[in-house]
């Protein structure tokens, strides 16, 4: 995990042409994720998206699933959702075992 300095930057949002910087991706992939359900982004049109959190973290997810996997789109949404399931069961298992 990268340490933070007194220099470092926190990214609150991103726009699309920075978020496909950010993961080294062309444009078409990323609007294929936003098609699949994978990221949600604000605004209003495309040229007014921001990707802010957890759509950035899921972005570079889907990036190294593809990157390393060679998974495609249809199942980098499946494999995010059930992540994201199994986290909130997870969750909500650690609330019970606390009571």
């Amino acid at each position: 995990m990268k340490k933070t300095t007194p220099h470092s930057h926190v990214v609150e949002a991103m726009s699309l042409q920075e978020l496909c910087r950010f993961c080294r991706a062309d444009e078409t992939w990323i609007l294929e994720l936003v098609d699949y359900g994978v990221l949600s982004p604000e605004g209003a049109s495309v040229t007014e998206w921001h990707f802010r959190g957890t759509n950035i973290a899921r972005a570079k997810k889907a990036q190294r699933l593809n990157r390393d996997l060679g998974i495609n789109t249809a199942g980098i949404a499946l494999i995010l959702d059930l992540l994201a399931e199994r986290a909130a069961i997870l969750r909500q298992l650690s609330r019970h075992q606390e009571r």
